[in-house]
């Protein structure tokens, strides 16, 4: 992938302007720009772990174990199935939350502020049965709690797997102590703030999880089913087969989704990173031309 020249600039022009046209939507131009070139101060300075995990190609990985293992509380997954419509529009769901990551991780703390009211907006008014007949609310703290915990693992297992610069053990420790700001700002009141809490909590919420019908449909639509061209199947198939591997054992288990480890360490890790190595290197900023270069 260090190749040069106009073939090369094209093509990276291309596909990464393809993949950000998906993850993004049409506004995302505008709203890159307002979230990083707008002045003021900001949650987390360049220093920190969030910011270096959140602007990786792993996240993708990353981002598909994590609606894996979020779906195994039926609660949630009661939630997300009735109320998101992220089968009707997954594309839409996908640039709202790659959109609301981008204003927490790098947008102005104001932006930030109003980014996590809007959503707690949006949860107050997300509420219904289970097909069991239990009771939900997406406000509820316990809940949201439950989506953090597992969004961060699944962030930081697939950064520190597929990154371009994994983490130290403090700084692993920094990355959820960060996540946490905009846990509590989205209304979960004491979340975890190192890898030891965080492990802590998720053991907490083992006995609540389970695979409901819907999550074993929300899985086939995901990892089978997914809503993407034909030419982007394969190396689709290669992040859902990663993101499965990031799972742990045990939610595999429940999602019915093979665990082959032979398989994974010859085949699909490597083919992982690869491909995560090549989504990098489409969606980097190319480099200045030669003279600018030289007169810096």
């Amino acid at each position: 992938m260090g190749q040069s020249g106009p073939w090369s600039g094209a093509l990276r022009e291309r596909v990464g302007g393809g993949i950000f046209a998906r993850v993004a939507g049409p506004d995302g131009p505008r709203n890159r720009a307002r979230i990083h070139d707008t002045p003021g101060p900001r949650w987390f300075g360049p220093e920190r772990p969030i910011r270096r995990v959140h602007g990786d190609a792993s996240m993708f990985i990353g981002g598909l174990s994590a609606l894996l293992l979020q779906s195994l509380h039926p609660l949630a997954m009661a939630a997300v199935s009735a109320h998101s419509g992220f089968r009707g529009d997954p594309w839409g769901r996908l640039q709202r939350t790659s959109t609301f990551l981008a204003t927490t991780t790098y947008g102005t703390a104001d932006s930030a502020r109003l980014a996590c009211e809007q959503v707690r907006a949006v949860h107050e008014r997300v509420r219904g049965v289970t097909p069991e007949g239990t009771a939900y609310r997406a406000s509820d703290p316990h809940l949201l709690g439950w989506v953090h915990a597992a969004e961060t693992a699944a962030f930081l297992g697939a950064h520190q797997r597929y990154g371009l610069r994994p983490l130290t053990a403090e700084e692993c420790d920094g990355y959820v102590a960060d996540t946490a700001r905009v846990a509590v700002a989205l209304g979960v009141p004491d979340p975890p703030r190192d890898r030891a809490e965080l492990a802590e909590r998720l053991s907490a919420y083992r006995p609540e999880l389970r695979a409901t019908p819907q999550a074993l449909s929300t899985g086939r639509f995901l990892l089978l089913n997914p809503p993407v061209p034909l030419a982007a199947r394969l190396p689709y198939g290669i992040l859902a087969a990663n993101a499965v591997s990031l799972l742990p054992v045990w939610a595999a288990r429940e999602l019915r989704l093979p665990r082959l480890t032979m398989v994974e360490g010859l085949c699909v890790r490597p083919l992982g990173s690869a491909l995560t190595a090549a989504i990098r290197w489409a969606m980097a900023p190319p480099p200045p031309p030669a003279g600018l270069a030289e007169a810096r």
